[in-house]
């Protein structure tokens, strides 16, 4: 398959909803960190907000550089890891705010 990179007819309905399921994952775990860290006004679970965020990010790049090695859907992934990475730098302040 010969796809040249910056067409604009990626479709791949399997790639998306894996990418999606990831991102509303790492969410879902950022968020029961958020909720532990207001309950018991942890600053460990703080700090696992932006840090599972991140690390999610870092998957979703890592799992991008695995489907562009097998010239698959790549750019779905990208987007997954951008909104995991805005969404980190939105909640480093959480560990603060916890205090």
């Amino acid at each position: 398959m010969d796809r040249n990179d910056v067409e604009k007819s990626w479709h791949d309905p399997a790639a998306f909803r894996a990418a999606v399921i990831y991102v509303v994952s790492v969410v879902v775990v950022a968020g029961v960190s958020f909720a532990v860290a207001i309950i018991w006004h942890s600053r460990i679970a703080g700090i696992l907000v932006p840090l599972s965020l991140f690390t999610g990010g870092i998957g979703a790049f890592i799992q991008t550089y695995r489907v562009w090695r097998v010239e698959g859907t790549w750019p779905i992934w990208q987007g997954a890891g951008w909104i995991l990475l805005g969404l980190f730098l939105f909640c480093l302040g959480v560990p603060v705010a916890v205090w």
